[in-house]
């Protein structure tokens, strides 16, 4: 039986999220297991007056190219790549894995090759959508994979995204622009200031936003959303930090990863498993040992950690710290192959949280604690 909230999740797509509007020339990507949702995206386009294409990847297809490619495959772009970025007006990335750990066995020095020889054409995406020339939304298609990552039912799971992205409401739309309405006051808060600690166990990190902007992630470009972020000043890094939850990559998921910085770069770094794939991350380029995002988790429709950061990062009284690339927009400038969301939890036993609670000040001010935002 076809579900109707598939078809209210592809109008929000292309209403809401892309602001589709006649002649826009739209890409949309997936999987063969993502087609209850493609087929009724691709008709919402249609309907709007885009011009839609759809990309249809096999799932093993990535993982061949890195376990056989030579050097050269690796680090070749296919002419279909500089397309893909450039010439479309909106892009829609359907997440929709099979087997999440299906790059476990693989060399990740290989996947870094693979990253590197595509940061000038990421970054160039990244540059055209802070111009407003490209709309991009990426949304996750429930599967057994993400199921079990989870920890839950396929069935549990499909309702807790249906959750989690409002789909459940008549005009989720309009919950997403009260999401928005909601952030924004916070955002106006963090107007003007300097400096911002993050306190928590094992955990005492200090860095400068000056000069930068907090972007309201209300549903646009990730769906589901609900953070606000901007890029730390490059060299202003200092401290320690634990994230709370497995930092997960590249198909590894890499355990109670700790970090010291000094003068912005990582100048140590542990992990209690896979601690070489995160030197391997690390070492990929100049860019990869410096902070490129930090934002507040703010979707309080999220509450357990998933094993996806597309889900993860945005637990409502978490905070994540992304290593690598800035997105142009916040005044990041941190440039890179990698960027790597990893999520610290603030949130207090009684919220929900993994450890102890954390802090947040702003310019010597208390911003958040234990999960909750102060009176402003």
């Amino acid at each position: 039986m076809h579900d109707p909230r598939l078809d209210r999740w592809a109008a929000t797509l292309a209403t809401y999220c892309a602001a589709l509007q006649p002649g826009d020339r739209v890409l949309i990507q997936g999987s063969p297991t993502a087609e209850p949702l493609l087929v009724p995206l691709y008709r919402a386009c249609l309907e709007a007056g885009a011009f839609p294409s759809v990309l249809v990847s096999l799932p093993r297809i990535f993982e061949t190219l890195i376990r056989c490619g030579t050097d050269a495959q690796l680090s070749t772009l296919s002419p279909m790549e500089p397309v893909i970025s450039k010439e479309y007006d909106v892009s829609f990335h359907l997440l929709s894995e099979e087997n999440t750990r299906m790059m476990n066995g693989a060399d990740p020095s290989r996947q870094s090759l693979f990253n590197l020889a595509r940061r000038e054409l990421r970054q160039e995406a990244m540059q055209r959508a802070a111009r407003g020339e490209r709309r991009w939304t990426v949304t996750l298609f429930p599967t057994q994979a993400y199921a079990q990552d989870a920890g839950i039912s396929l069935s549990d799971f499909e309702e807790f995204i249906f959750d989690a992205c409002f789909l459940n409401d008549e005009d989720p739309a309009e919950r997403w622009r009260e999401l928005g309405r909601s952030q924004q006051r916070l955002i106006d808060r963090l107007e003007g200031k300097e400096t911002v600690q993050i306190l928590a166990r094992d955990t005492d990190l200090t860095f400068s936003i000056r000069g930068r902007s907090f972007i309201n992630s209300d549903g646009k470009r990730n769906f589901p959303s609900g953070e606000f972020f901007t890029g730390p000043v490059e060299d202003s890094v200092n401290g320690h930090i634990r994230y709370s939850f497995p930092a997960v990559f590249g198909g590894r998921e890499v355990e109670n990863v700790r970090l010291w910085f000094e003068e912005g770069r990582v100048v140590r770094a542990t992990a209690a498993r896979n601690e070489p794939f995160l030197h391997e991350m690390l070492g990929m380029d100049d860019g990869a040992r410096r902070l490129g995002e930090f934002a507040f988790g703010n979707n309080y429709g999220i509450r357990r950690f998933t094993r996806n950061v597309l889900l993860d990062e945005k637990i409502g009284g978490t905070v994540h710290l992304a290593l690598g690339a800035s997105y142009p927009e916040t005044g990041g400038t941190n440039e890179s192959a990698l960027h790597w969301d990893m999520v610290c939890d603030l949130r207090s036993p009684e919220r929900g949280g993994t450890g102890d609670g954390g802090e947040v000040w702003v310019d010597g001010q208390l911003f958040s604690k234990d999960g909750a935002f102060s009176e402003g």
